[in-house]
């Protein structure tokens, strides 16, 4: 008897012992668990889509972002729980979780469960409560995706208790109902009940009958394959009708007409006995449930671009999981109806697209775009040929390469090169030469100036002009101007051999016209959060513009450019006459990649700088006798006469230090007067070349210019106010900007706190802790409820 006690004794220290160690372990394992969790009050703003709302310039609505899983789009409106029939929220309750209003996050029996699968070595499915659900699908997705695992598991549980603490019942289940994967939807994916409601009725979750909401219950579980087999699904669908009459949701009558209604999911063809039965079923369109990918969206190749922008700046969590934000963009809705109505006039060769653009010269603002040539009745494809195609230039190239010969001080506009046959040696080219030709083999056999040559358009020229500058020089500069060339590109990249976009292109022209300055293409302004906390400013912003040529060189740039356009006719050998607007000064260039397959036309105004690009979309020889100067350059007068439509009028202003001196004699060139500058004005930083720049007249004469900072400060910013950071601001909040000191007093803090009045909470963002959510079920009655050519 006494060795029996001291053995019970020993086991029963023994069994503390292993306890302990157990809590030991399952402490460390839970800390460390603890600390790997993502943060449940992401749940307030999140993720099931605070929808993402775009505006334009004007803040007119430009619609909202699509979420993405990966690539795939997915379609996810918000409903509140008063926007959804009280019969579906009883039916996912049976359904999903019976005991959702009895638990606090775990239901015992699903543990029980749960742990006796682990025990014999099974796989973890089944048995989640409602919030485990919510908290898989959204908080710990990115981690796991639909992965199970033991660890998941558990931080399911730990997060779930949280999110069961923070939030109510009726935000939980609305939060589910919004997040649940309820299919394919062809482009897009079914998320949330909104999408399920429309893509399989036709409805809104409002006016779902029982039936009908029983059976988008009964998907949930796999909503693609039981989709296929309706017969089997109506066999899921009984089974929850009996449970929710054993629940107390609904009474036996109502579970019997729920069953006999004549129910027809999009797609299929069902036909019913009088009791309910089937009698025939047959899938008669796969596709029928199909929802579009894009949902109300204005322009919508602009917001396309938008969305890249964010997700670059912000990421995509913030974007799609987090979402709610309020982002407010450059496009002016007058400037992007002139695009749109020009693609839609554009003639365009046969079997080919097109893509224009509109930017401001002096801010770098995107102000208009189409990416496609826009046909009335007909679907244009999502591609983007404005942001996305990189395409050869052409000679749009060519006023980059002058301007740059112009700004080392070697050449000026009155320059003499020849229109002869060249060879340079090239160990990679046929013969080992490369033997570059003008357009379709023709020569005029002469020397001409540089002026005649860029109006002409001419390679030969051209080459030599590249041979004077250095390429090494000449490709410095594209960099600069963020339109490089490929590595071990040589000299055909003078005449073209550059791949870019139409965006990229028109903010390479801007600084013919804003003075020499480099703006990168801009198309947000400023971005808040559902709250009104302010993310992002470009008032606040401390990136400058990149001078690339001083305001004299690009000012003869731009004096060469307007020549192209304006010096010869079509009928005397010009390409640009068609760009032409009466009463205004227009510069710009046309481009004909070989083959061809590329036509451009870039110019600038003294309020616009666009681009036009023509051609296949797969890429493609068009055609033979076809030049840009045919097409491009109408298409761009269109769109620009209808945006300089109503402006005063104004143009390009003069810098000092230019002066003008009369072309020689040759043909219709004899009356132009080209520019010209001193040789100290011909570098931004201010060094004077020597050669080859006719001499300054001597009654000229000129101050420098104040060094590029003079008169600025370094201030701290508090990012979420636009003004200097106190001792109360968030260290995360804190930027520095240079401002000029005259505008130091704009920053000062204010006295009190006060939102902007555009930057009001998005009211469905914000958790209310004292109403509750209305349209929730009540309590169940019973139950537990490539050599370019010119031009």
């Amino acid at each position: 008897m006494v060795y029996f006690l001291r053995f019970l004794k020993f086991l029963a220290a023994l069994v503390v012992a292993l306890f302990v160690v157990g809590l030991g372990v399952a402490g460390a394992f839970g800390t460390r668990w603890a600390r790997q969790l993502p943060d449940f009050r992401q749940l307030d703003s999140l993720s099931l889509g605070a929808i993402t709302r775009v505006y334009a310039a004007d803040h007119s609505a430009l619609g909202t972002l699509i979420p993405k899983v990966g690539e795939q789009k997915v379609s996810r409106t918000l409903v509140g729980l008063d926007e959804i029939s009280p019969s579906m929220t009883s039916a996912i309750i049976t359904n999903e979780d019976r005991h959702f209003f009895e638990h606090y996050g775990l239901d015992p029996n699903g543990i029980a469960r749960q742990f006796k699968r682990l025990w014999q070595n099974e796989s973890i499915q089944g048995g989640s409560t409602i919030t485990n659900q919510l908290v898989r699908n959204t908080l710990l997705y990115d981690q796991y995706k639909n992965k199970a695992s033991a660890d998941r598991k558990i931080k399911e549980w730990m997060l779930s208790i949280q999110v069961e603490r923070a939030f109510t019942k009726e935000e939980i289940l609305q939060d589910y109902l919004n997040a649940i994967y309820w299919g394919d939807g062809g482009p897009v994916e079914l998320y949330g009940l909104y999408s399920a409601a429309q893509a399989y009725f036709g409805k809104t979750p409002r006016t779902l009958t029982l039936a009908e909401s029983v059976y988008l219950t009964t998907l949930v579980p796999s909503p693609i394959n039981r989709f296929r087999n309706y017969k089997d699904q109506r066999g899921y669908m009984r089974s929850l009708l009996d449970r929710m009459v054993q629940d107390g949701w609904i009474t036996s009558a109502q579970s019997q007409a729920a069953w006999k209604e004549n129910l027809q999911p999009r797609g299929w063809k069902v036909a019913y006995d009088s009791k309910g039965n089937i009698t025939s079923a047959t899938l008669v369109d796969k596709t029928a449930h199909y929802l579009k990918a894009v949902n109300t969206v204005r322009f919508p190749y602009f917001v396309q671009q938008v969305e890249q922008d964010l997700v670059k700046r912000f990421g995509a969590a913030k974007v799609y999981g987090e979402g709610g934000l309020r982002v407010y963009t450059t496009l002016e809705p007058r400037i992007q109806r002139a695009v749109e109505q020009a693609s839609y006039r554009a003639r365009v060769p046969y079997g080919t697209t097109l893509a224009a653009v509109v930017s401001d010269p002096y801010t770098g603002d995107v102000l208009g775009m189409v990416g496609q040539k826009l046909r009335y009745g007909a679907t244009a494809p999502e591609w983007n040929n404005a942001a996305q195609g990189q395409r050869q230039i052409g000679s749009t190239i060519k006023p980059l390469l002058y301007t740059t010969a112009l700004s080392t001080g070697k050449l000026n506009q009155l320059s003499y090169r020849d229109d002869r046959p060249i060879y340079i040696p090239c160990k990679s080219c046929k013969g080992g030469y490369y033997a570059p030709k003008d357009f379709e083999g023709e020569m005029t056999l002469r020397s001409m100036t540089l002026r005649e040559a860029l109006d002409r358009s001419l390679n030969l020229p051209t080459i030599r002009v590249a041979m004077d500058v250095g390429l090494p020089t000449f490709f410095e500069k594209l960099k600069e101007l963020d339109i490089p060339p490929n590595d071990g590109t040589g000299y055909a990249a003078a005449l073209g051999a550059v791949e870019t976009t139409p965006v990229k292109m028109a903010a390479a022209y801007a600084p013919f016209a804003n003075g020499g300055l480099y703006h990168q293409p801009t198309y947000i302004t400023r971005v808040t959060d559902a709250r009104g906390e302010v993310l992002y400013d470009r008032e606040n912003s401390v990136e400058l513009p990149q001078r690339v040529w001083s305001p004299q060189v690009a000012y003869m740039g731009l004096d060469m450019i307007k020549g192209v356009v304006n010096d010869l006719g079509t009928s005397q050998g010009g390409f640009s006459e068609p760009a032409r607007i009466a009463n205004w000064e227009v510069g710009g260039k046309t481009g004909t990649s070989n083959g061809p397959k590329d036509l451009w036309f870039v110019g600038v105004n003294p309020y616009y700088v666009g681009a036009v690009w023509i051609g296949k979309q797969a890429g493609g020889d068009m055609g033979t006798h076809i030049y840009s100067g045919q097409w491009a350059p109408p298409i761009w007068h269109d769109m620009m006469v209808s945006a300089l439509s109503g402006l005063p009028h104004k143009s390009f202003p003069q810098p000092e230090g230019i002066y003008l001196v009369q072309h020689p004699n040759i043909g219709v060139l004899g009356r132009v007067r080209v520019a010209m500058t001193s040789p100290r004005y011909l570098t931004t930083s201010r060094s004077v070349p020597t050669q080859g720049v006719l001499p300054e007249p001597p009654s000229y004469s000129e101050a420098d210019l104040p060094a590029p900072d003079s008169g600025t400060t370094i201030i701290y910013v508090d990012k979420a106010t636009g003004k200097m950071a106190t001792e109360f601001t968030k260290p995360d909040n804190i930027v520095q900007r240079r401002i000029y000191a005259s505008e130091l007093a704009a920053y000062a803090p204010d006295d009190t706190i006060s939102p902007l009045k555009d930057e009001t909470a998005d009211p469905g963002a914000v958790k209310k802790n004292d109403e509750p959510l209305g349209g929730w079920p009540t309590a169940p009655v019973t139950g537990s409820g490539k050599t370019p050519a010119p031009q």
